[in-house]
């Protein structure tokens, strides 16, 4: 297996602030999806606090149909997300399609059903459950319940970027340590350790890169670190992995107080668009987490679709057996190609194509497939694909493959 060339380990460092990446890691590439607008050095009227100054908004794109009509495209396949190309469970789908008739009530704050069913599924206590309108919000509890000014965080410097923005939001201080071949360097991370570290991410597989941390190399870690430090293990990509050299940290949970697990029904589960995660936790964190999130997080859609969805572990399977398929099918095919690419445990590759990432991702699009590029990550040479159908896959590589001919490249 092929990993990314030495040449492109070009990570991003600190530029200008820790704020200027996090707008970098937002517009994720491609600059003719992402139109970024307003001035940033305009004079507000209404002074924000000074971590908000600093923050760009979230630049929305093109949606598909209007890059399928300035294109000419007859369609268009969308392979930049990390979504679930096989969509949700049908059970979810038939429920849509019978209910909604209480839709006037309130969701249930507490989420009892489904927290009763995660907590049997898993084998937790249901007191050590929290759930959030994605993960995302389980993080930003995090950091609100956790973070003071002056508090750090550690995280990697290629990461999931909402790590970076809710600590700074905080008034927390993130500290950044370099990917090394697209890994957490877990000993580089344990050496920034000082009495201010207050939380710890690792996102296991990682996005953008799709590696994993090796099980040994994991366990040692969370051993290591200090109990009064939290360590979050961003577990969102968790089902697609097949190795056998990855952590189950559930079972650490009894051992580790400071240890948290976070999971997501936005991926493999295939509910990006109902918006519903939770992280499982010692029940004091727990506790805290509770005091600082919104009442009705949860919308009731959300939940009543997770329990079914979780319920529907036949269709999961056969998603993480499709998607193991298609990497490997990817993989050889790179390797075909004389392209490397990083060795990837989720359900997305990304692969150095030897040109510049925005310029293969515009020639993508102009042949009806959207990817994220890499150059705003720090890997200009980059691509991040989404691990599609066979169709998706096979359409993929025959537009890369032409690409790279018409570049010249092998």
């Amino acid at each position: 297996m092929k990993r990314l060339a030495a040449s492109t380990y070009n990570i991003v460092r600190t530029v200008g602030t820790i704020f200027e990446r996090e707008d970098k890691l937002t517009l994720e590439s491609t600059p003719f999806i992402h139109e970024k607008g307003g001035d940033s050095c305009m004079t507000l009227k209404f002074k924000t606090r000074e971590a908000v100054t600093h923050i760009a908004p979230y630049v929305l794109g093109k949606t598909l149909s209007d890059l399928q009509k300035e294109h000419g495209l007859s369609s268009i396949r969308k392979l930049s997300e990390n979504e679930n190309i096989y969509g949700c469970s049908p059970k979810v789908k038939q429920w849509f399609k019978e209910n909604g008739s209480d839709l006037f009530l309130y969701p249930d704050g507490a989420a009892v059903e489904l927290s009763h069913k995660v907590a049997t599924f898993l084998g937790v206590p249901k007191e050590q459950l929290v759930f959030g309108n994605g993960s995302d919000e389980v993080i930003r509890l995090l950091t609100r319940a956790y973070l003071s000014s002056g508090d750090e965080a550690i995280m990697a410097d290629v990461t999931f970027p909402r790590y970076q923005t809710n600590v700074s939001l905080e008034g927390g201080t993130p500290v950044i340590v370099p990917l090394v071949n697209g890994t957490h360097d877990l000993q580089a991370m344990h050496d920034q350790i000082t009495p201010n570290t207050k939380l710890i991410f690792v996102c296991n597989p990682n996005n953008p890169t799709g590696t994993i941390v090796g099980k040994k190399e994991l366990l040692q870690f969370i051993e290591s670190v200090p109990s009064h430090i939290l360590v979050v293990v961003d577990e969102a990509y968790m089902e697609y992995v097949t190795t056998d050299d990855y952590l189950e940290t559930l079972p650490l949970l009894s051992a580790f107080e400071n240890l948290i697990v976070l999971r997501t029904f936005s991926k493999i589960y295939g509910l990006a668009g109902l918006r519903v995660g939770f992280g499982v936790m010692n029940e004091e964190v727990a506790e805290q987490l509770r005091k600082v999130k919104d009442v009705f997080n949860v919308n009731t859609v959300a939940q009543k679709s997770a329990i079914i969805a979780l319920e529907d572990q036949a269709f999961i399977r056969e998603c993480t057996h499709k998607n193991e398929r298609g990497r490997l099918f990817l993989e050889g095919e790179f390797d075909r190609l004389g392209v490397s690419y990083f060795p990837s445990q989720s359900n997305f590759i990304m692969v150095d194509t030897g040109l510049n990432g925005d310029t293969v991702s515009y020639e993508l699009v102009k042949r009806g497939l959207v990817v994220r590029s890499g150059t705003l990550l720090g890997y200009p040479t980059t691509v991040r694909v989404t691990i599609g159908t066979e169709e998706d896959n096979k359409r993929f590589i025959q537009a890369l493959e032409d690409i790279l001919q018409s570049e010249g490249v092998k």
